[in-house]
């Protein structure tokens, strides 16, 4: 007599999703410091494993590559912390105060408020990547990445002031977020402070220079 056999059904749980979350968010916290002191080609996914108290292969499935596992490691950065960083973008305290904001002056100005402090936490990783993208493909490909997400986000920007109306009538949106994602970069905030420019004053300069070439 033939036996039904059921199926083996994968193991899943609330409790073991959360389990893999903090391991993630142990693995991410691991890797920043080690990015920071050795740069992307010289951090290893068993270093990485080693700070974090797991085995490489936790690392590699957690995350899938070391280049993905940086892109999470930038963006813990740039949200202010590992948690804030699995929050939609939008829901992040400052982005959501500004979206709600009605004002478009008032909206691009506390834009330009988020930036000093992402270029802050987020520039030493950035520029250890851009610095060694001439020399490895692989690391190329990951600025390229983060680059691309930035103006992503940035033509975002651009598409809420012309959702209110308040984007100059002679830019798209398109060309919007090229302004943004220029004007708001790393090169420049870095070209100021080597100046000797404060962070105040590149924050006042960046609202006057977003105002004066995005809104009506």
């Amino acid at each position: 007599m033939k036996q039904d056999v059921k199926p083996r059904r994968r193991y899943d749980s609330p409790h073991r999703r959360q389990q893999a979350a903090a391991t993630g968010r142990k693995i991410v916290e691991a890797a920043q410091p080690l990015f920071l002191e050795h740069g992307y080609a010289g951090t290893t996914m068993a270093a990485i494993a080693g700070a974090a108290g797991v085995v490489v292969e936790t690392v590699y499935r957690s995350f899938g590559s070391k280049a993905a596992l940086f892109g999470a490691v930038v963006e813990a950065a740039l949200a202010g912390g590992v948690e804030r960083a699995e929050m939609p973008v939008e829901e992040r305290p400052a982005i959501a105060e500004m979206i709600a904001e009605t004002d478009p002056a008032r909206q691009v100005a506390m834009y330009a408020a988020t930036q000093p402090g992402i270029h802050r936490r987020a520039g030493p990783l950035l520029r250890a990547v851009r610095d060694a993208a001439a020399l490895d493909p692989e690391v190329a490909r990951v600025w390229q990445e983060l680059e691309a997400q930035r103006h992503a986000g940035q033509t975002r920007v651009a598409g809420l002031l012309a959702s209110r109306g308040a984007l100059r009538q002679d830019l798209s949106v398109e060309r919007g977020g090229d302004l943004v994602w220029v004007l708001s970069s790393l090169a420049v905030y870095d070209l100021f402070t080597e100046r000797g420019w404060t962070p105040e004053e590149y924050q006042a300069w960046l609202t006057s220079a977003l105002s004066r070439d995005l809104l009506r």
